[in-house]
């Protein structure tokens, strides 16, 4: 197919689908511009419905300033990666499934930024995960894509996993789950003795989420998925989502020098980290993953802040980022789609036969090198205010943010001179343009990067400030211009672009040296990762041939043993004061009964033939369904009849086809000690734990409340059936279910022993 596009230039008509469905992101990108008017006023819209009040758990969302501007960059990306993917995804099986996982991806990330429930943003919160890695494993049939999707699901599942135990302790400390009121309990969660748990285990799950060291290495390694899934979750969605939710909480948990200094400290160490990298590999796609970690490590960085200037620093460079990386991702995507390669060994000259690529990319590294009249240099400028203007480690957050950003303008430069400067290289002379589909995206996002930089102004107040005073109380006054006049933040820009050139004009002994650094070292966490899986792998098998050994036996000798260590570990501390034999009145019959079940018992237990044993259990089963007739319970000695009947047929039909047990191996004296111990035990434990029952004082409200309901709601008098059938339908209809499945089962397995 990729030879068809190089030669046509024109959109191939299996696309069409493609074009239709990327109305979906189009049309939510028109519902929130309608709201941008009301929100840039400060209204602020509201939807709650109650789900699980029992758990505080609603189905509530917010649009205000930070929803919002979250909102329009996920859609309009949205809108962009699926029209470029139209083209692209071209003669690719199942592309249907492609779109259904894009967007399903998209509404889930539109879940987290609009939710106003900390419980239901974690349910989108895995959503995305989820559907990350079936985008990222879309290639399936490809070992590195499975790999990698499995990687990124373990670490950012597993983040997961910390978040929720962080929103968990939030609500057992008693604080609400809405964010609004969270964050009017801001002092009082500060001021709480988990607050550093809370922070902690939601710190995780940031980290794993928006790629920050130690558990950054997935993000580039996650570039093996198709060029439009890198464009939307690793640039402009996905990633963020870790930002975004520090940037919610920030009323609620900022403000402490352990939320500032961690912050700053892992942010900065992140964004030189992935900077440095960035300057390593030859691959486009994995040299703008690196960048990505740069840019997530600076907005970690300002989102530690406390200021205006601050997380004015981080939600202007998060709209930079957005744009200029969306586009070279995309573009990235053209260059290869045409050539074949990602290689910037093997590229050059394509200006010629790219032009309009090539005019995309320009914009967007121009932006990401932070030159004037682009919005880059806006994003810099601010960056670098709201680095000298942290309250911890000023000096590190403007060195880590000063360095980066020099590492990122050398970058910028490889992305733009190697591949279209120079003369074309080998059969590039026959590649042209993408189609228009391809071209938009890049084009427009570009266009924005210099009319935003243009009129900043516009921006601050239309985009910046709505969302800053989202989630900021002192509403200072933000101002975004093109020209500060000459101070340190514009010498530090100077100083930027100085170090750039010269980081390029070195480019290739740096390289070489980061390459060699990088494999002499003894120590790297994917490593750590690598070993850490093989080990609990290499565990998790032992421990599994231990416990599946394919023995019946060890299964329900595990499971009475779990059953005993549960139920006595909370009941044996009350059993002195509860567990006391109390006489019971009741026929003289019932007496014989309970004789005649000890008999039937010690059958099965002495029973040397199968037929005693199952006519011993069959016993066992008569006597306690008569034990409950007797008693005054017919209903429920039917059902145990029924029951028993049914299990004594599946057991008999299993214990008949075995050997004899003449022929068997007897058991060991040690294994018939266990066995007779663990028997009397759970035996015990049954029986301490029914006296004790019976001696407590019963609560009759449910009882009561069957009582007076049963002819009126469900027009029954037999209270037990109306439980089952009205009251507990759905556990009812669960029940059976099993059961059929389970007869089912049994069935099959049956016919399997006979076909054998």
């Amino acid at each position: 197919m990729r030879s068809e596009l190089s030669q046509t230039g024109k959109v191939p008509d299996c696309c069409r689908a493609g074009l239709f469905s990327s109305l979906l992101p189009l049309g939510l990108f028109v519902l929130l511009c309608l709201a941008w008017p009301r929100v840039v006023q400060g209204h602020m819209f509201t939807v709650h419905w109650n789900w699980v009040p029992s758990l505080d758990l609603a189905l509530a969302f917010r649009l205000d300033g930070l929803g919002l501007l979250f909102g329009l960059i996920i859609t309009m990306t949205g809108f962009f990666v699926t029209l470029y993917a139209s083209t692209y995804m071209a003669g690719y099986t199942q592309l249907g499934r492609f779109f259904v996982y894009l967007h399903g991806f998209m509404l889930a990330m539109l879940g987290i930024v609009l939710s106003d429930n900390l419980l239901l943003l974690f349910i989108f919160w895995e959503a995305t995960t989820v559907l990350s890695f079936l985008l990222i494993g879309f290639d399936h049939d490809q070992a590195g894509a499975r790999e990698n999707a499995r990687q990124a699901l373990l670490i950012t599942g597993g983040g997961g996993l910390f978040l929720l135990m962080g929103i968990l302790l939030l609500k057992a400390a008693g604080f609400p789950m809405t964010f609004g009121l969270l964050a009017a309990s801001g002092d009082l969660v500060r001021a709480h003795a988990l607050y550093p748990a809370f922070f902690i285990c939601i710190l995780v799950g940031v980290m794993t989420k928006s790629g920050q060291v130690p558990f950054h290495f997935w993000l580039p390694n996650a570039m093996s998925a198709p060029t439009p899934i890198s464009a939307f979750l690793h640039a402009a969605t996905m990633v963020k989502a870790g930002i975004y939710l520090l940037l919610r909480l920030h009323p609620a948990m900022a403000g402490t020098p352990l939320w500032t200094g961690t912050l700053v400290l892992i942010g900065g160490i992140t964004a030189l980290w992935g900077a440095i990298q960035a300057i390593g590999p030859c691959d486009l796609k994995r040299v703008l993953a690196y960048t990505t970690l740069m840019a997530l490590g600076v907005l970690t960085l300002f989102a530690g802040g406390q200021t205006v200037l601050s997380l004015t620093a981080a939600t202007t460079f998060l709209m930079v980022h957005a744009l200029y990386k969306a586009a070279l991702f995309l573009a990235v995507g053209s260059i290869d789609h045409q050539t074949g390669t990602r290689d910037l060994g093997r590229l050059g000259g394509l200006m010629k036969c790219m032009p309009l690529t090539a005019l995309a990319v320009t914009g967007a590294t121009l932006s990401m090198a932070g030159f004037p009249l682009f919005f880059g240099f806006i994003g810099k400028e601010i960056m670098y205010e709201g680095a000298l203007a942290q309250e911890m480690f000023p000096v590190f957050a403007t060195i880590a943010t000063l360095v980066s950003n020099a590492l990122m303008t050398a970058v910028a430069a490889v992305i733009l001179i190697t591949p279209f400067a120079g003369p074309l290289r080998g059969k590039l002379s026959l590649v042209c343009e993408v189609p228009w589909t391809m071209r938009l995206g890049p084009a427009v996002m570009g266009i924005l990067g210099v009319m935003f930089g243009i009129i900043p102004e516009w921006v601050s107040a239309h985009l910046i400030e709505p969302a800053v005073f989202a989630i900021h109380p002192d509403r200072e006054e933000i101002r975004l211009v093109f020209f500060h006049g000459i101070n340190l933040p514009l010498l530090l820009s100077i100083l930027t672009l100085s170090l750039g050139a010269l980081i390029y004009w070195f480019r290739r002994p740096l390289r070489q040296g980061l390459l060699t650094v990088l494999d002499r070292l003894w120590f790297t966490f994917p490593g750590l990762y690598q070993t850490g899986l093989d080990r609990f792998l290499t565990l998790a098998g032992r421990f599994t041939g231990i416990i599946q050994n394919g023995s019946l036996h060890t299964y329900l000798s595990v499971i009475i043993l779990v059953m005993i260590a549960a139920v006595g570990s909370v009941w044996l501390p009350h059993l002195p004061g509860l567990a006391k034999i109390v006489p019971v009145s009741g026929p003289w019959i019932a007496a014989g009964l309970f004789g005649f079940i000890l008999i039937s018992t010690a059958v099965v237990v002495t029973a040397r033939h199968r037929i005693l044993a199952i006519g011993g259990l069959g016993g066992v089963g008569a006597g306690v369904a008569l034990v409950f007739l007797v008693f005054g319970a017919p209903d429920i000695a039917l059902t145990q009849l029924l029951v028993e009947t049914l299990t004594l047929i599946f057991v008999s039909l299993i214990l008949l086809r075995l050997p004899p047990l003449e022929k068997a191996k007897p058991p060991s004296r040690s294994r018939t000690l266990r066995n007779a111990g663990l028997s009397l035990s759970a035996g015990l434990i049954i029986a301490t734990l029914l006296t004790g029952i019976v001696q407590t004082p019963l609560d009759r409200s449910l009882t009561a409340f069957f009582e007076a309901n049963s002819v009126v709601a469900a027009h029954g008098r037999n209270i037990v059936n109306v439980i089952l059938v009205d009251f507990r339908s759905f556990d009812t209809l669960g029940e059976i279910a099993v059961v059929v499945l389970a007869a089912w089962a049994g069935v099959n397995l049956i016919r399997r022993g006979k076909e054998h």
